[in-house]
């Protein structure tokens, strides 16, 4: 067994999996731990190898830990125990599934020799599985292999972040635009204020290359500051992430960051790149003096028209770009709010969702049959319970359905078709306790049992792809050889995501395909803390040596799961674009109130004319909203392009939905008429008599 080789993870203590450990059926409790358990639980003991630890009842010995920061291949879930693939029943009920070949529950991992392409890869696979097919059929047919890099794996949601981690690093692209327009608009009118200092400098034999150089060492010594003050602060909030996702009951997540030692020069250089760039503007800008006129007049104007041009279109940019973030985020916000406020198919409300592990306690299938009917009666005796049932899946869920192939009576796949759907073991009230409705038919009953035929409920949508518009009641398919009768019909509901396409889907009785480790879905309009200790006293009574799971409501688990990679969309861009907006804000501000500054004469001189203060702050405020106008109209055109970047994320929103752009243009409509009061305010406050005397 390689799994650690084909990662290229080597474990910094003791070994890693033999091949001869990956069969026999529980043949090798053997285990390899994470660093962090061999840290915080073991207490970096250096004599661990050997020693064993309980898992699922079954004592392993433990033969390795993983290196430091290795916590498997999913993604912000961190795994702490890897056991042999062989012991695979210890931990998941419902047969040994290496000896199953309809069972499709694992993953495989290969690495390619050196100077192997992927596509040179590929044939070999697919040869293999063609091979596959044709020696076995019945499993194999219109299977395939498809080799794809670890990081666009479809089982380890590395895929659903992706896009995210794209989103991000453009947004970051964007503030970082905006703040370095922000700082080089902010040099350019701090070099206005020494141009006197330039002037003397020019005077007693500074060349221009000198001034220049001046400015721009003073640019990368800021630059040197700013970058280090952003490691320390990246440092800090690295974990930020892990605010937005608290622990939940069982459901714990690894959002951590790392300070990586490539971002931190990376962000050094384009630190340093930065203030070269955007500071080799300001610089020549203060380099062009005038030294004849300025030494005339101290007061005469130093910087010709283009560096007013220059600073307002810096300011143009900054708007335009913290416009476009602000769109996203309130785009991805929406979709959010959609989500939420989505049906999918079942009840999230007033339900209730826990777990009793009779697998760990080692319970045979005639025992767990028994314990869960038991409970099952306990649980709906209890006040406030409306019903209560087991399945074996749960909405949306990391681990997914069963899934096997079928063959339907009547319908003839085509040569290239192996016809397969996803399934759920449920016990009778599941669909009136998730409140899916059934169309046609009935629900399962205890009737439904190992003694009894086996039946199957099916979903409107394989109704529909196999039985072609006639009814399936009565009707019967086949799975893993066994024929099963249809008795009912279930409205269509999302399985996996809210935005997957309609699939077949059916259910059988959990007592005919037994599962030990089945979910308790409650329907209660109790909440998680007044029940919780109810239902630990009726599972006491039954084995004082069990306890239930952290008890949580379905709406929250499937907002979890299903809004994760959304709320993590969310949190950045908001983040981001709530910097940028900051940004943009400071920028108007800076170019206002200097204008201000620098027209007290003019302002003077039109108060001393009769002009009223109403009027000097409509001037001074219509220069910053064309200034944001302009930016607005430019920021609408490059939204409406780059929005359909973040299609895919987006849930019954369209990527121009108006709300959006009319809420990003208030946000920045509002920002910029804060960032000009105050320097209007100090307008309408002119003195005619002291601006005209000075």
């Amino acid at each position: 067994m390689n799994y650690f080789v084909a990662l290229g993870v080597r474990p910094v203590l003791g070994r890693g999996f033999k091949p001869d450990e990956e069969v026999g059926r529980n043949a090798h409790p053997v285990t390899v731990i994470s660093y962090w358990v061999w840290k915080e639980r073991f207490h970096s003991d250096p004599q661990i190898i050997g020693k064993t630890q309980l898992l699922n009842g079954v004592r392993h010995t433990i033969i390795g830990v993983a290196p430091e920061g290795f916590y498997g291949t999913f993604v912000g879930w961190p795994i702490q125990f890897w056991v042999p693939e062989s012991m695979q029943e210890v931990f998941n009920s419902g047969g040994y599934k290496l000896e199953d070949r309809d069972a499709r529950w694992i993953e495989g991992f290969a690495r390619l020799k050196p100077g192997v392409s992927i596509q040179e890869a590929q044939e070999e696979v697919s040869t293999v599985a063609r091979r596959l097919e044709a020696g076995y059929p019945a499993t194999n047919r219109g299977r395939g292999i498809r080799l794809l890099p670890l990081w666009k794996a479809p089982f380890n949601h590395a895929g659903e972040l992706l896009p995210i981690l794209k989103i991000a690093l453009a947004a970051v692209f964007l503030v970082l635009v905006i703040a370095c327009a922000n700082v080089s608009n902010l040099l350019l009118v701090r070099s206005l204020a020494r141009r006197h200092e330039m002037t003397i400098r020019s005077a007693i034999g500074a060349g221009r290359a000198c001034l220049v150089r001046q400015l721009l060492t003073e640019g990368l010594v800021l630059a040197t500051l700013s970058a280090a003050s952003g490691i320390g602060v990246a440092f800090w909030c690295r974990n930020l992430l892990v605010v937005f996702f608290p622990p939940s009951g069982s459901m714990v997540a690894r959002l951590s960051g790392q300070i990586d030692w490539r971002v931190v020069a990376f962000s050094a250089g384009m630190c340093a790149l930065s203030a070269l760039l955007f500071g080799l503007v300001p610089a020549i800008q203060a380099s062009k003096v005038d030294l004849v006129g300025a030494l005339k007049s101290e007061s005469g104007p130093v910087l010709s028209g283009g560096g007013s041009r220059v600073r307002s279109g810096l300011v143009v940019a900054q708007v335009t770009l913290s416009f476009v973030l602000l769109v996203g985020a309130v785009l991805l916000i929406r979709s959010m709010q959609r989500i939420r406020s989505a049906s999918p198919g079942f009840s999230t409300q007033d339900v209730l969702i826990t777990n009793v592990d009779l697998v760990s306690a080692r319970y045979d299938e005639g025992r767990a049959k028994n314990f869960q009917d038991q409970l099952l009666d306990r649980v709906q005796a209890l006040g406030g319970v409306e019903s209560a049932a087991w399945g074996k899946g749960t909405p949306f869920s990391y681990t997914g359905y069963s899934s096997a192939p079928i063959t339907v009576d009547g319908y003839p796949p085509a040569p290239d078709e192996s016809p397969e759907a996803e399934y759920n073991q449920v016990s009778p009230g599941y669909f009136r306790t998730l409140g899916i409705p059934l169309l046609t038919g009935r629900e399962f009953t205890r009737a439904d049992n190992e003694t009894g035929r086996p039946v199957a409920i099916v979903n409107e949508k394989m109704a529909a792809q196999y039985w072609r518009g006639e009814n399936p009641i009565g009707k019967r398919l086949q799975i893993k050889g066994r024929a099963m009768e249809v008795i009912g019909v279930a409205k269509l509901a999302n399985y996996s995501t809210y935005s997957e396409a309609p699939k077949p889907f059916f259910y059988v009785p959990l007592r005919q395909d037994f599962y030990r480790g089945a979910t308790l879905n409650i329907r209660t309009s109790r909440d998680p803390a007044s029940l919780a200790p109810d239902l630990a006293r009726e599972v006491h009574a039954l084995d004082p040596g069990l306890a239930p799971s952290a008890i949580m409501t379905l709406r929250e688990y499937v907002n979890r799961m299903a809004l994760a990679s959304q709320e993590i969309a969310v949190a950045l861009l908001s983040v981001f674009g709530g910097l940028a907006l900051l940004l943009a804000t400071i920028g108007l501000y800076s170019v206002t109130a200097y204008t201000v500054s620098q027209s007290t004469r003019e302002l003077g001189l039109r108060m001393a004319l009769g002009a009223e203060a109403s009027h000097l702050f409509r001037l001074v405020a219509s220069r910053t909203l064309i200034l944001t106008g302009i930016g607005v109209l430019i920021g609408t055109g490059t939204a409406l392009a780059l929005m359909r970047l973040i299609s895919t994320l987006l849930y019954k929103v369209k990527p121009h939905d108006l709300v959006a752009f009319g809420s990003a243009f208030v946000v920045i409509t509002a920002a910029s008429l804060a960032a000009c009061l105050l320097p209007a305010w100090r307008a309408m406050r002119t003195d005619p008599a002291r601006a005209l005397r000075d």
